[in-house]
């Protein structure tokens, strides 16, 4: 949080919370909203501010860990992360809190077939979505067998978990926005319609692939399709998303840029530094945090002390959001409405979305640092069985039909393998070529 009369809480006589002579609440806040009065209070204030902060961290970490809370009492898979309370504050004005004191506001869960229509998805849209998730998954499966085949240089990263965080977000793009997605990402760049044989191109280091064989295999992004390329220090690329959203503001351009990045990543100045810039500016861009735990083998509860990494918006000057990253409408819904507010001029959002990595950080890391148990309790939130059984239970999807629907995913993925290893090994004449841009290069939609 700002440091001044910026504050982290209420703390006015108006507060429906337990607020002390400090400032401080008693529900759960960890610092309080201005300094004390005396000496006696100063130390009084440190103790228990320094007690809350050794509690804070595994207070969260059972919070966030624990699938069946996300935020909430033990129920049912398809209900909503907690209910917020209000807290009014003469100061910052009414803001929502969870039973954490948590400032971003915490999104529903997917609703009825009718709430997905005002959302702007008919059932054609839905079915599409279940087909992008199953494909993201289907070419990182496959990718394991071909790194095991020897097929693919380097090591292999996946976002197994992370499948309706990364599709619900790019199906709310519009055609003419630009993002940056991660390694744990590949919904969006199926999403937006890369070539599942362009990726597994890609993979082998193939000159078909994005980057025609030229980078590391998820190094890649199809600039036509509004995408740009990451690069290994992740949180990089969120100044280059801002970058972008500033590009459109100059130019009075209605396009959004959209910045990926994970909860480890927040942590780097460069995350700050975007969003401290996009904040200022009230960009058209929108934050995405992928909230899924585990910075390699560092859990949450040691990354950060702030109840929701989407808390910090607000020392930004815009919104923040949680919404459970394993309910793909749920996520839809939340970054439509970021993406469209930033394109209204409305200013930045940043979206938690929690998940959990569901593998190790890469094929060479097998994840012996993570509870067995959490692996259990996350499994039975798998994204895809999620919005399988809601598929069924509110857009009569039978069995027929999502048979039908695997046929088809099966057989565009082995085409798709079957071609890839087809393609040529790069040319080592074209090393060079695609070092500068050329005005070809540059005649797309996404750079005019």
């Amino acid at each position: 949080m700002s440091s001044g009369s910026r504050s982290c809480a209420p703390h006015s006589s108006q507060s429906t919370a337990n607020v002390d002579e400090n400032g401080a609440l008693h529900d759960g806040q960890r610092c309080s909203n201005r300094p004390p009065h005396d000496g006696h209070a100063r130390g009084s204030s440190a103790s228990n501010s320094s007690n809350q902060r050794r509690a804070a961290p595994q207070s969260r970490q059972t919070a966030l860990q624990c699938p069946s809370t996300l935020r909430r009492s033990s129920r049912s898979q398809s209900e909503a992360l907690p209910t917020t309370h209000t807290v009014t504050s003469g100061l910052v004005g009414s803001r929502r809190y969870d039973a954490g004191v948590a400032i971003a506001r915490v999104a529903e869960p997917s609703g009825s077939l009718q709430d997905v229509r005002e959302w702007g998805l008919d059932r054609e849209d839905l079915l599409q979505i279940y087909r992008n998730m199953l494909i993201t998954r289907g070419v990182e499966e496959r990718g394991h067998i071909l790194y095991r085949q020897g097929k693919i240089p380097g090591s292999f990263y996946t976002g197994r978990g992370n499948e309706a965080a990364s599709v619900g977000v790019a199906t709310a793009m519009g055609p003419q926005d630009v993002g940056t997605p991660l390694h744990r990402d590949m919904g969006v760049h199926i999403t937006r319609g890369v070539e599942p044989w362009r990726i597994f191109a890609q993979y082998m280091g193939r000159a078909d692939g994005p980057t025609g064989g030229k980078d590391g295999n998820v190094h890649m992004a199809d600039a036509r399709l509004g995408l740009i390329a990451m690069v290994s220090h992740l949180p990089a690329m969120l100044p280059v998303a801002v970058g972008c959203a500033l590009a459109f503001r100059i130019r009075e351009e209605r396009r959004v840029a959209l910045a990926w990045f994970g909860e480890g990543a927040s942590a780097r100045g460069d995350t700050h530094e975007g969003m401290n810039f996009a904040g200022v500016r009230q960009l058209p861009v929108v934050f995405i945090c992928d909230n899924n735990q585990w910075a390699y083998s560092t859990p949450s509860h040691l990354e950060y002390s702030v109840e929701h990494l989407a808390d910090r918006a607000q020392a930004y000057g815009f919104e923040g959001v949680v919404v459970d990253g394993t309910d793909v409408l749920a996520v839809y819904r939340e970054a439509r409405r970021a993406v469209e507010k930033a394109r209204d001029g409305g200013g930045p959002t940043l979206i938690e979305c929690q998940t959990l990595r569901m593998e190790g950080h890469a094929v060479h890391d097998d994840a012996f640092y993570v509870p067995k148990e959490l692996f259990e309790r996350w499994a039975e939130r798998d994204p895809i069985e999620r919005y399988r059984n809601w598929l069924r239970e509110r857009a009569d999807l039978s069995d027929e039909e999502d048979d039908e629907i695997g046929s088809y995913v099966k057989r565009i993925l082995n085409e798709a393998l079957a071609r890839a290893e087809e393609s040529p090994q790069p040319d080592p004449e074209t090393l060079l070529d695609g070092v500068y841009a050329t005005p070809e290069d540059l005649d797309t939609p996404h750079h005019k």
